[in-house]
């Protein structure tokens, strides 16, 4: 899938993000408009479902097919961070490769025959970078806001109190590993007892979402409203209770949905509507930003921590 492909200017400092998740890749191309605020325009986003947490969450290993694939897309992200002057990149992969056997060989295999470093990032990090890009989003808020961002193999979470960090959670709870089964009783109970006692000392807890899903949930809750970036936790339990009881096929047909979208939105919608039920939030907050963003962030911020790319 493309994104928005807006005006490229030759020549200017652009940076690319490289996110590996469990459900898909996605390449981030952003160009610096102005260095004052700093202001960033989207020049390209691509994503492809490599879907590496279905291997990985049911054998503990990324299939040799998998592997191919990712090299094969690695190359191609290149290229494409070639064609548009890519001054510096970050590639950064979260919970599947995380928990892949064999994910440190794929990563040496990756650099050998592209040249592209992957890191592997803990589930902190992973909080802590999402955070960051949402600073700007949560100046002059008051209240409590809980970040959460769900993803195919883990769930983030962070904590802001009079936008002020309050604390940063990572759970081995994510789509692509509830459609595996793969998710323990012990971890949703560590979640839930998480909640319950963060809600004791921070009451009126509202939720703010990230993630490819929960884009696409409000979109279907709001319809033609979607520009606006709020849903009601009520209304996202209604949408639930439809999504749930039809097929995949169906939530294709019936909500132009893509394959790789349609199986894990269900699974998303549960975990959200967990984290909801027990805090007590009322509204889901959506602003458009994900873990690409925050790696884009962090290269601008410090100058030194991005790649160069290698002919």
């Amino acid at each position: 899938m493309e994104e928005d492909l807006t005006g490229y200017t030759e020549n200017a400092v652009t940076y690319a993000a490289i996110d590996i998740g469990s459900n898909a890749v996605r390449l981030l191309i952003k160009q610096l408009e102005s260095d004052d605020k700093p202001l960033f325009s989207k020049v390209l986003l691509l994503r492809v479902p490599l879907r590496l947490g279905f291997d990985v969450f049911a054998s503990g290993r990324i299939s040799e097919k998998k592997e191919k694939n990712m090299i094969r897309l690695m190359k191609a992200y290149k290229n494409l961070m070639k064609i548009y002057g890519v001054s510096a990149y970050r590639a950064c992969a979260t919970s599947a490769m995380r928990d892949a056997e064999n994910g440190p060989d794929i990563i040496r295999a990756v650099e050998k025959k592209t040249g592209i470093k992957i890191e592997i990032i803990d589930g902190q990090e992973e909080a802590r970078m999402i955070y960051n890009n949402h600073i700007e989003y949560m100046k002059g808020r008051k209240g409590n806001f809980m970040y959460v961002d769900v993803g195919g193999g883990s769930t983030e979470i962070n904590l802001l109190a009079d936008g002020e960090l309050v604390c940063s959670r990572s759970y081995n709870i994510g789509t692509v590993r509830l459609l595996n089964g793969a998710v323990s009783e012990s971890e949703w109970q560590r979640l839930g007892k998480d909640m319950k006692d963060l809600v004791l000392s921070y009451p009126g807890i509202n939720i703010i979402g990230s993630g490819g899903n929960i884009n696409k949930l409000i979109k279907l809750v709001k319809g033609r409203d979607s520009r606006h970036s709020r849903m009601t936790v009520a209304s996202l339990h209604e949408l639930y209770d439809r999504l749930k009881d039809m097929t995949v096929e169906e939530r294709m047909e019936e909500y132009a949905m893509k394959p790789d979208r349609a199986d894990v939105i269900v699974p998303a919608g549960k975990i959200f509507l967990t984290i909801a039920d027990i805090t007590g939030a009322t509204y889901i907050y959506v602003p458009v930003i994900g873990l690409a963003d925050g790696i884009i962030d962090g290269l601008y911020t410090s100058r030194t921590s991005g790649r160069q790319i290698a002919d």
